[in-house]
């Protein structure tokens, strides 16, 4: 596989005109694809933004040309399956060969505003994985329906389907999860992380691959990586401290329901606590480097988040110093 580096659109911290207008000009530096989460909040009230993920995908297909995706939706809350399936489908005719669908477990910070109950970890990745089931049933095109554990749906297809179906990954940081979304997804999506926490999770991944008949080294491996970059080391710090606390959290975040209870914990964060989860610095050869150990892992897509509000200075300072001197 080729090496795709993408453009990590941040929802969550800027108005969605703003994000249309990075995302282009990241492409012009040498960015290839954008993701962008489905947010319902912010995770913190100073980002300020969460914007309506399909919309945005939607304007990214005209204003770009290469990858889109949601990075990710969780199929099994705030939406039922079907409609993902749909919005999904819809896309990928509309912009042949160009989208996947991001699906991961979901965080209590956007999936409680439906005042539903929240359930613990083994269930919400229980409910992700059958919502992945319906999906692909969904994507052959057919009449299908489905009467599960946790969602029901009668006979019905898909009326607008494009000539591939979307790839269909799946966000995951945990062994048990890696292994189901080899066996039943088409790819593996997570974020920055310690490289041996990361080779675990590949191999997870290929044992459930193997076990479906599946070559796990043609299957997509993706990357979400958050960094601190600015012109000088103190606003590098600055920013990561004031844009983007919940990186320095080192603590499980998805029951936490709102982002003034993430505004509490974020003044206990400190720059120590950012130490193998994000680079914070002005050299972009740093950068270039802690992008590169990922590459060598296996990655053949990552989408790169600066958490600073510099996104013009930084797409351009990375297109022309980073990018090109990654090597797969």
């Amino acid at each position: 596989m080729t090496l795709t580096i993408g453009y990590a659109a941040m929802l969550e911290q800027f108005h969605p005109s703003e994000v249309l207008e990075y995302s282009a000009h990241a492409e012009q530096h040498g960015f290839s694809g954008v993701m962008a989460a489905d947010h319902f909040q912010p995770w913190v009230p100073q980002q300020g933004q969460s914007a309506f993920v399909w919309n945005v995908l939607t304007a990214l297909g005209e204003r770009t040309s290469g990858d889109i995706g949601p990075g990710v939706v969780a199929p099994h809350f705030r939406w039922h399956p079907a409609l993902v399936a749909q919005a999904s489908a819809t896309l990928a005719a509309m912009y042949p060969g160009r989208h996947w669908l991001g699906i991961g477990a979901g965080e209590a910070l956007n999936e409680h505003v439906i005042a539903g109950y929240w359930p613990e970890a083994a269930e919400r990745s229980h409910r992700m994985f059958e919502a992945v089931e319906m999906i692909a049933k969904l994507f052959t095109g057919k009449d299908v329906k489905h009467k599960g554990e946790y969602f029901r749906m009668e006979t019905t297809r898909l009326w607008t389907m494009p000539e591939v179906p979307p790839e269909i990954l799946v966000a995951t940081a945990g062994p048990y999860n890696a292994k189901r979304t080899g066996r039943f997804a088409d790819g593996i999506i997570t974020v920055g992380a310690p490289l041996e926490k990361i080779d675990m999770l590949f191999g997870k991944f290929a044992e459930g691959a193997k076990s479906a008949g599946k070559d796990p080294d043609s299957m997509p491996k993706v990357l979400q990586l958050h960094m601190s970059w600015a012109e000088t080391d103190e606003e590098a710090q600055r920013n990561a401290l004031v844009e983007w606390p919940n990186g320095g959290m080192k603590f499980p975040k998805a029951d936490i329901r709102s982002p003034h209870d993430f505004a509490e914990m974020a003044k206990l964060v400190r720059l120590e606590d950012f130490d193998g989860r994000m680079v914070i610095s002005s050299d972009p050869d740093e950068h270039r480097a802690y992008i590169q150990r990922f590459v060598d892992l296996g990655f053949d897509r990552i989408y790169l988040h600066n958490v600073g509000r510099n996104q013009r200075e930084w797409i351009e300072t990375f297109g022309r110093d980073v990018l090109p001197k990654l090597r797969r």
